[in-house]
């Protein structure tokens, strides 16, 4: 597992990095997010916490620093005050948008601080010394794949999109991508926001149009849950359609190790993403090995043998 490489990384020999405190203070890491505003960030902002504690434990002279901010603004004022008044080593950062906090990063840079970002990069390449974040594109091809695996030439299916952005359209490519010339039939594709509300009027549409349909790429667990709600109110959650969402909801997590038929698989975009980040700029100073560059997060695909392995019972997510 990538976390458990990077705790055997972490426990080598410390050495010092261009902005690393001397053994007898501090190592300050500040780390930086966008308040959370729906389940996968409010999982993501918990595992961050169970971070902090496990790792401040393990190295009494780290000081990890957690803030969240509800907007662009705010979250450029907290990186300002992370460096004037926290003064810190190092910088963990999830931009709530990527024009806006590009400069505050670059000036959180030239204080001498290591840089990580995390999932959303910035508008300018190469600022980041680390860059972590999950595989949107494997996401798409992870999910077509295992459509394959269940469906045949001809069946149906139907799409419903996240929000219009970069990230949607990687996943949405690589799964058409993967599914082509499988004989597939896809009847219609539309947003649904990653929100369950919208989830639910989509799959309305889509239900009300196709008399026909063997399985649905829902790409994200919330708008499932509202796919999942239109197909009971309609009466059609026993014909034996499937639904495939994604990003490790434990309510999902939870019903694959129950067996369920509905939804008999998740494929993973790690919510504990930034606690991974954590812990790969903590290795930065406390291995003895290189650790800059990109860590891409895999796209595990969620079953009944390998659900335990996912589930977080004491997680919002």
């Amino acid at each position: 597992m990538f976390k458990k490489s990077i705790m055997a990384l972490a426990l080598g020999t410390a050495v010092v990095f261009s902005g690393a405190a001397s053994a007898e203070e501090k190592i300050k890491i500040g780390v930086s997010y966008p308040t959370p505003t729906h389940a996968w960030a409010a999982g993501m902002n918990w595992h961050a916490e169970q971070a902090e504690k496990r790792l401040e434990e393990l190295y009494p002279d780290v000081d990890l620093i957690l803030v969240n901010s509800p907007d662009p603004a705010a979250q450029a004022s907290a990186l300002e005050d992370m460096v004037s008044v926290n003064q810190i080593d190092a910088l963990v950062v999830l931009p709530f948008e990527s024009d806006p906090l590009t400069d505050p990063v670059i000036n959180v840079k030239e204080s001498g601080a290591l840089i990580t970002v995390v999932d959303r990069g910035l508008s300018k390449e190469g600022i980041e010394d680390i860059y972590v974040a999950g595989n949107n594109p494997e996401l798409g091809r992870v999910s077509a794949e295992y459509m394959k695996s269940r469906l045949k030439e001809g069946d149906n299916i139907v799409i419903l999109r996240g929000i219009p952005t970069t990230i949607d359209n990687e996943r949405f490519d690589a799964f058409m991508a993967e599914i082509e010339g499988s004989g597939i039939n896809v009847l219609d594709h539309k947003h649904a926001n990653w929100n369950r509300d919208d989830g639910f009027e989509v799959m309305q549409d889509f239900l009300s149009r196709f008399p026909d349909i063997d399985a649905v790429w829902a790409q994200d667990d919330d708008i499932a849950i509202g796919v999942v709600a239109a197909l009971k109110q309609a009466g059609r959650d026993g014909d034996g359609m499937f639904v495939v969402g994604g990003a490790g909801m434990k309510e999902t997590i939870k019903g694959i190790m129950d067996g369920n038929e509905l939804q008999p698989i998740d494929v993973l975009y790690p919510p504990a993403m930034l606690a991974t980040a954590m812990d790969v700029t903590v290795a930065a100073f406390k291995s003895n090995g290189p650790v800059a560059g990109r860590y891409i997060l895999g796209a595990t695909l969620i079953d009944k043998d390998n659900a335990e392995q996912f589930y977080f019972p004491d997680s919002p997510f």
